[in-house]
């Protein structure tokens, strides 16, 4: 397989806003963004400031026309954040050009010093990703296995959503936190039993043993495999590779209470249909 070579570009920024000042503001919208300084009169923004409800979406739809489609899959943006891509190091910079170009097109600058080029891994919104494939960023992994059980509904929700942001690499997740996702309920009654510390300590357990998803190939067949219990649905995507068979994705979701009510068949049935709706980008 050949390495791959990534480039984090990161715009001119400073406390992550400074990004969104090189968004001009249409004249007719600049009175929307008034505001007073104390004794100095009343200002309005020539640029988008941060912190207007649209803002973010504003930006990342800019950037997304900037690189445009035609760029993907060899660079793609994030916010401020630009990945590009190449399986060899000429492919890389010539990859890396094109983003440049597009960019002093659009008198966009960048943060050099933000910037990183030629890496063979990166690590990317608590993911880290290498030739090999994409894993958890260990760092985040070992916060996660280092917490202790919540003693409250709000501690719970906390855990629940840091360990959901890594649930593709948790085979039938929906189904492993059941016993904690049933704490969530309006009426239930808090009890930190054993079933609880069981699903707490399973689901630190699996993202301890470091999994890794391998990148998918469009040239390969995918292989779609689902599942269904009583509580939830699963679907494990894979493509079968030189070194055997290697797991694309992990999907999962509870049941609703009506679903529930199906009977053995339909629940498969069930998984088979939200299984191709869910992975249907790939």
């Amino acid at each position: 397989m050949p390495t791959l070579c990534h480039a984090l570009i990161t715009f001119w920024t400073s406390c992550g806003r400074h990004g969104y000042w090189q968004i001009p503001l249409d004249k007719a919208s600049r009175q929307f963004t008034a505001f007073t300084v104390p004794g100095k009169g009343l200002f309005q923004w020539k640029v988008m400031p941060f912190g207007l409800h649209s803002a973010s979406a504003t930006f990342q739809r800019a950037l997304d026309q900037v690189i445009g489609p035609e760029m993907m899959p060899h660079a793609f943006a994030y916010q401020d954040d630009i990945i590009v891509i190449g399986k060899t190091k000429e492919e890389h910079q010539r990859n890396l050009e094109e983003v440049f170009r597009r960019l002093k097109r659009a008198n966009l600058r960048l943060n050099i010093e933000k910037c990183q080029f030629f890496q063979q891994e990166l690590r990317y919104l608590g993911h880290l990703v290498t030739g090999e494939g994409i894993c958890t960023d260990p760092e985040k992994v070992a916060a996660i296995a280092e917490l202790q059980p919540p003693a409250n509904v709000k501690e719970l929700r906390q855990y629940l959503g840091v360990a959901s942001w890594y649930r593709r690499f948790v085979p039938e997740f929906a189904t492993l936190v059941q016993p904690l996702s049933a704490l969530l309920k309006k009426k239930a009654k808090w009890e930190w039993s054993e079933e609880q510390q069981e699903a707490f300590e399973a689901v630190k357990s699996r993202l301890v043993a470091d999994p890794v998803l391998a990148c998918p190939d469009f040239a390969r067949k995918f292989v779609l495999q689902t599942d269904a219990s009583d509580y939830g649905l699963g679907a494990i995507l894979t493509q079968e590779t030189e070194r055997g068979e290697r797991v694309i994705s992990y999907a999962s979701r509870t049941l609703n209470s009506a679903e529930r009510n199906y009977s053995a068949t339909e629940k498969e049935c069930l998984a088979i249909v939200w299984a191709i709706r869910k992975l249907k980008p790939y």
